[in-house]
């Protein structure tokens, strides 16, 4: 894994940073910088301080204002912190304009979303995936991590080896990403030829926001384990099974979870994994009801798919979590008759929105499972019917 000496070790204590601007609001930055201390937790820090700045625009040269960075500074000095976590991607210059003023390790977003996938990655093709979108990240900043050279003086024998070696180490990243890419292509082939092999299967694809559910329901619904755990980002492997429903046979898939200010570096070289998601027939968009920002979540996941050219399809919106939600949005003193008529209201209002296209669900509690099940089944049986209509009549 490269650039170790920005990666997070376990049990790492972290400050995290947030900016304010004209296209972030305060409530979205607090709601951002929640989510980064889960990112953070997930890759084995905790998130002891927060810090957010109001300003027009992220200054060029610190992201944050001088005297943020003073303030910062401050706070860390004596406190035993490891790591400063700034929200949003910062350039290689930043980082190292940053690091010099507060004298303490700096990554961004990016560089810990891409340090979790490194250590999470398992397959030969994660791994490879991962690696390119580390060195796709790690180029363009190169300039800014060789700015040490600069502080050996100006004048004859001092600049040009610098810069020399500056080059040397991008050709030596860019022929690395020319090799990683000549080998991914090689492993996306066989891939593809795999889905090909599945034969006239209809396929089935789990999609939506990190930790919304999705292996819990893939659990549930072709009934074998598949890993499940209460972190960010818990699988990055297109998991695939076949299920099988009142003799209707078909392929489910479980696929790595969006988010939001996905690096576009992890975008393109996981393609391969989100061939499964564009190649799919019906797409199963899982939410996380009980998440205060689950509508902004459904924002970046429809977002995404329509990136990847994948939001021209059938998709059936799966609202799990409905037991938190209800723990959430209810309150002890609250009738029975009233949460009747507020879950009855949250359904009317996504019923009619997604043309009656959802199940609401409970993941853990197995609750309205047997909709869910029904509703896949006569999407899958009306697609065999156009699709296939000599194989419809042997699936009833």
């Amino acid at each position: 894994m490269i650039d170790k000496k920005n990666k997070i070790q376990k049990e790492e204590r972290a400050v995290l940073v947030g900016l304010i601007h004209k296209e972030q609001t305060e409530e979205q930055v607090k709601e951002y910088l929640e989510e980064l201390a889960f990112l953070a937790e997930t890759a084995g820090a905790t998130a002891v301080k927060r810090f957010t700045q109001r300003l027009p625009h992220p200054d060029s040269r610190t992201f944050v204002g001088k005297g943020k960075l003073e303030e910062i500074k401050k706070y860390i000095e004596g406190r035993n912190i490891h790591v400063v976590i700034f929200d949003d991607e910062l350039s290689g210059a930043q980082i190292q304009n940053i690091e010099k003023a507060i004298d303490a390790k700096t990554i961004d977003r990016s560089d810990l979303i891409l340090d979790i996938f490194a250590n999470r990655a398992k397959t030969a093709q994660a791994r490879t995936q991962v690696e390119l979108a580390q060195y796709q990240y790690l180029l363009p900043r190169l300039k800014g991590m060789w700015g040490h050279l600069e502080r050996l003086g100006g004048g004859i024998g001092t600049r040009g080896p610098g810069e020399t070696e500056i080059e040397t180490d991008r050709r030596i990243v860019k022929d690395k990403i020319s090799l990683l890419r000549k080998r991914l292509s090689v492993i996306d082939k066989q891939a593809s030829i795999q889905r090909k092999d599945r034969g006239e299967f209809i396929r089935v694809a789990l999609v939506g926001y990190t930790n919304v559910g999705k292996s819990t329901l893939m659990t549930l619904l072709s009934k074998s384990e598949v890993f499940a755990e209460n972190k960010l980002f818990a699988t990055l492997d297109t998991t695939t099974r076949k299920v099988v429903f009142e003799n209707t046979p078909f392929l489910l898939s479980d696929t790595v979870g969006f988010i939001r200010k996905l690096p576009h570096h992890l975008v393109e070289s996981f393609k391969s994994t989100l061939d499964e998601v564009r190649e799919a027939d019906i797409l199963l968009h899982v939410v996380d009801t009980s998440h205060a920002q689950y509508e902004e979540q459904i924002g970046v996941v429809n977002t995404t798919l329509q990136e990847i050219k994948a939001f021209d399809k059938p998709i059936i919106t799966i609202f799990n979590k409905m037991d938190l939600y209800e723990k959430s949005t209810f309150d002890p003193w609250l009738e029975e008759e009233v949460k009747v008529d507020i879950i009855k209201e949250l359904k009317e209002r996504w019923e009619n929105e997604l043309q009656g296209n959802c199940v609401f669900v409970s993941a853990t509690e197995k609750r309205n499972i047997e909709e869910l099940r029904s509703t896949i089944l006569n999407k899958v049986r009306e697609i065999y019917k156009v699709r296939y209509p000599y194989k419809s009549e042997f699936l009833y």
